[in-house]
């Protein structure tokens, strides 16, 4: 077997980002006005904060307007989904991001459910699973969307291909999961009660990780050139998969870092840009 293709995953961001620039500035020509993504931060988590300056900045850099909301750690679930209530009433505001984990007291589900379906653009709504497992207008879970974008970047057809998911989180794997539906593969999502998991993962000629656990796929637990897409991200910047182990074994592998992580973001900014063409009466795909 040839040496596997190491996936690049901040060469398609670029490409994506790029897409959506153009967009924003042909929004701009044809309403006069600047789409705006808003983040919301509840508490002062480092890593939450530096994320969300990752966005604004990314936003930024498109040509879209960013706006900041920064709420103490001991806010309520009441005072969250009043906050957002007044941020989805607002005509001005195209996207609406709530950055989690957010504080324990938090009823998180609830405060998603909050953000209008319309500005959604980071799609954890039910609203917006149920669109996507339709294949209605809706948008993805970033983090998912943005492994469609590296599928479609490299070509990959999964038409038939049998898609193992390991990890049926409802922003991540079962996510996942629909938009592989989608693209007409055979689907099996793997989870903590799975059975000899590594046999099941062994069936995959597509892999996806997102269990949250580092280097826990190991080489052989695949299939030989199987396409192996990690979207964990762990400290000491490695994935859910063993790289060292998984590259000789796969024909297509995502690095960490550098592979799902910058196409997470870039979905994000690119959707805010199709919510906002939405929401000004354009047609995002002519734009």
């Amino acid at each position: 077997m040839s040496d596997p293709t190491i996936i690049d995953g901040k060469k398609v961001s670029k490409q994506v980002q790029e897409q959506a620039a153009q967009r924003v500035e042909k929004i701009k020509q044809a309403t006069g006005v600047t789409p705006c993504l808003v983040t919301v931060l509840v508490g002062s988590d480092p890593a939450s904060i530096t994320y969300t300056q990752m966005k604004r900045k990314r936003c930024e850099a498109v040509g879209m307007k960013s706006m900041k909301v920064e709420l103490p750690t001991e806010t309520t679930t009441d005072q969250l989904l009043a906050k957002i209530k007044e941020l989805g009433d607002d005509p001005a505001i195209h996207g609406i991001l709530l950055q989690h984990p957010v504080p324990s007291q938090i009823d998180e589900r609830a405060a998603f459910e909050a953000i209008p379906a319309s500005k959604d653009v980071d799609g954890v709504t039910i609203a917006s699973f149920g669109a996507m497992a339709f294949d209605l207008p809706g948008f993805g879970c970033a983090t998912p969307a943005g492994i469609c974008d590296l599928i479609d970047a490299y070509d990959i057809d999964c038409t038939g291909k049998h898609a193992v998911v390991i990890g049926r989180s409802p922003i991540l794997g079962k996510p996942m999961a629909m938009m592989l539906l989608a693209r007409h593969a055979t689907v099996t999502i793997c989870h903590s009660r799975t059975v000899d998991l590594p046999s099941v993962v062994k069936q995959g000629d597509i892999v996806v990780a997102a269990v949250g656990i580092p280097n826990f796929v190991k080489g052989d637990w695949l299939k030989e050139g199987a396409i192996v897409l990690d979207a964990g991200y762990n400290p000491g910047n490695v994935g859910d998969c063993d790289y060292e182990s998984c590259f000789p074994k796969s024909s297509m592998i995502t690095p960490v870092p550098g592979g799902v992580g910058p196409t997470t973001i870039a979905a994000l900014i690119n959707q805010t840009s199709i919510g906002a063409a939405r929401q000004l009466g354009l047609d995002p795909n002519n734009l």
